[in-house]
């Protein structure tokens, strides 16, 4: 019965050897609970997605064994690839808003784990035999439930990890396969890939426990020479924070002037992300900001690019780069990846 915390991963720099592999999905990690005709989507937090995806639940009481728990993600596709964005949509207050969007941008759920089936719960058991039992339990299963593909062979999960990030795709999830299902731990091993790029800081947030820096804004020039917003930096000690508030202070200046003046126009936020946009993920969180002159360009690294236009997340602040000029700062110094058809993910192993 729920709540189920998820089991979790941390990261490492290379794919660990003698483990099961997976591809790491970018969607909403989620556990499902089927009891006959009721069936719930809980959040890695807990809380329930059920109700933003009507056509899922739908196709999961179809689906799936009588009574079952699984692990796995949500997920939407669009032109073979993942698209996070569009999944972001879907968690909307209206009623109305999701049943057009279930009909519109349907979504996949993604099983890689086992947690109960019928009366019994396989928590205690070892992975190998749980995965077993989901193969097993989910035999035949057709779109849009699919089982996670998975593998024991090191060099097929390094290719894994080489091809599928070109279908959006974040990495490759190793987990032992003695592995007891640990909820709330770091039991497993996550493997994510990592780029640098020379980006613009162009002004920052305020800290939540006071006037030290909370996270560096962040841009590139598009190719019309328009400075964009691509996303942040955050993760500072606070006696750095503390730091960069004075070393950025020459930089402050009236926000009139600024090349993301338009933050403060409401219709602006519906043309672009924009650094002081309001956000359903962000509820009554202060989105202000500090405007600086876009002087100073910072390293920073990143696992990918969602729809190639903003870093999909918190970049790592790397070093400053005095010999960079902001303007030579642009998109097209971002490697982008070989696509691969999402198809091809799912389709029968050989």
């Amino acid at each position: 019965m729920p709540p189920v915390k998820p089991m979790l991963a941390k990261s490492v720099a290379k794919i660990p050897e003698g483990m099961h592999y997976e591809a790491k999905w970018d969607g909403f990690r989620a556990i499902v609970f089927r009891d006959g005709d009721e069936v719930e989507l809980v959040s890695r937090t807990t809380k329930p997605l059920t109700r933003y995806f009507p056509e899922l639940v739908a196709a999961l009481k179809e689906r799936l064994p009588e009574r079952c728990v699984l692990d796995g993600e949500i997920v939407i596709a669009r032109e073979g690839r993942l698209d996070f964005d569009a999944l972001t949509e879907r968690i909307h207050p209206a009623g109305s808003r999701v049943r057009m969007l279930a009909e519109t941008t349907p979504a996949s759920f993604v099983a890689f784990d086992l947690l109960a089936l019928a009366d019994e719960s396989l928590l205690d058991k070892p992975l190998g035999d749980r995965r077993a039992l989901l193969v097993m339990a989910l035999s035949g299963v057709r779109a849009p439930v699919h089982v996670a593909p998975a593998t024991t062979d090191i060099e097929v999960a390094r290719q894994w990890f080489r091809q599928y990030e070109g279908a959006g795709l974040d990495g490759v999830i190793a987990k032992p396969l003695t592995l007891r299902y640990l909820q709330d731990e770091r039991a497993m091993y996550k493997v994510k890939h990592e780029r640098t790029a020379d980006v613009v800081v162009a002004g920052y947030r305020l800290h939540k426990s006071g006037p030290v820096v909370g996270s560096l804004l962040l841009g590139l020039y598009d190719d019309r020479g328009t400075l964009q917003h691509v996303g942040v930096s955050a993760a500072f000690s606070m006696e750095r924070r503390a730091e960069l508030v004075e070393e950025l202070e020459p930089l402050r200046m009236d926000v009139s002037g600024h090349p993301w003046a338009a933050w403060a126009e409401e219709e602006a936020h519906e043309a672009a992300r924009l650094p002081g946009a309001p956000s359903r993920w962000a509820g009554k969180k202060d989105l202000s900001w500090v405007p600086l002159r876009p002087e100073r360009v910072c390293e920073v690294a990143y696992d990918h690019m969602e729809n190639g236009v903003r870093f999909r997340h918190t970049a790592r602040f790397r070093r400053w780069r005095p010999d960079r000029t902001p303007e030579s700062c642009t998109y097209a110094q971002l490697e982008e990846p070989v696509r691969y058809d999402l198809a091809e993910i799912f389709a029968p192993q050989a």
